[in-house]
């Protein structure tokens, strides 16, 4: 299922002009902080309502501003990962990816919860806290709360952010899992140039809220299409042999 958008939206002096279209493929937004990418995902998930554009999922247009279509963010049957992962600390591990279901029926969701648990390796843990849980079981428990209604695409905010090199490597590599497994367009933000080239099949890249480049990893840092381009992936990593050793580790 493709998703295509054209987003425009202006807030406090910053301005968002962004338009571009993917496939069911792992699409990296790169690009420094403060360039548009976070919101870009909000605007996407309508937590934020563009000024102008449209937001399609397949044929389902969920948000048009010609139009006046737009859909509430909880019926765009997305799933999210926030940078702080966001899950309820005074709620267990289950009851945290139980939160993610829009299915009304207590079985469903409880086979459903199930399939999550065994999918992430969890087992063990359900009734465990937030502040219980190492990092990368925080991180399997968040995307199973992601990924709980089956959601038309998964959309994450720099989640591996916050973690060491080693477990972030891992997550990696944990992140092509799901791609493969769960059969989902996968929207992931990111200004570690490392990271986009490990992972992506597609790189956006971003600066001041607009798009400089979209290509393949190969193509992005082989062949940058500016001046301006060519310095952001240089300032993120100093070569390609080490960009080649990241994909290495996560191949």
């Amino acid at each position: 299922m493709g998703l295509s958008v054209h987003l425009k939206k202006k807030v406090k002096g910053f301005n968002l002009d962004v338009a571009w279209e993917i496939n069911n493929e792992l699409t990296v937004l790169f690009g420094y902080s403060g360039a548009g990418k976070s919101m870009t995902l909000q605007l996407i998930a309508g937590l934020l309502t563009p000024d102008e554009g449209f937001v399609r999922i397949g044929s389902t247009t969920m948000f048009d501003g010609s139009t006046k279509i737009d859909v509430p963010s909880q019926q765009r049957r997305l799933g999210y990962v926030f940078q702080d992962l966001a899950l309820f600390p005074h709620m267990s591990a289950l009851d945290n990816i139980l939160f993610g279901s829009n299915n009304k029926g207590k079985s469903e969701r409880r086979e459903r919860a199930g399939e999550m648990i065994r999918a992430f390796h969890l087992q063990g843990i359900e009734e465990k806290y937030p502040a219980e849980l190492s990092g990368g079981q925080k991180q399997r428990v968040a995307f199973a709360r992601a990924l709980m209604r089956k959601p038309y695409a998964l959309l994450l905010d720099e989640p591996f952010s916050a973690l060491d090199n080693p477990l972030r490597i891992e997550m990696r590599q944990f992140l092509i899992d799901i791609k493969n497994s769960f059969d989902v367009p996968v929207i992931f933000v990111t200004h570690d140039a490392a990271e986009a080239y490990a992972v992506a099949d597609t790189m956006i890249v971003y600066s001041s809220g607009s798009v400089l480049q979209t290509g393949s990893p190969k193509d992005v840092f082989d062949n940058p299409s500016s001046a301006e381009v060519e310095i952001l992936v240089n300032a993120r990593i100093p070569s390609h042999g080490l960009l080649k050793g990241y994909n290495h580790i996560c191949a």
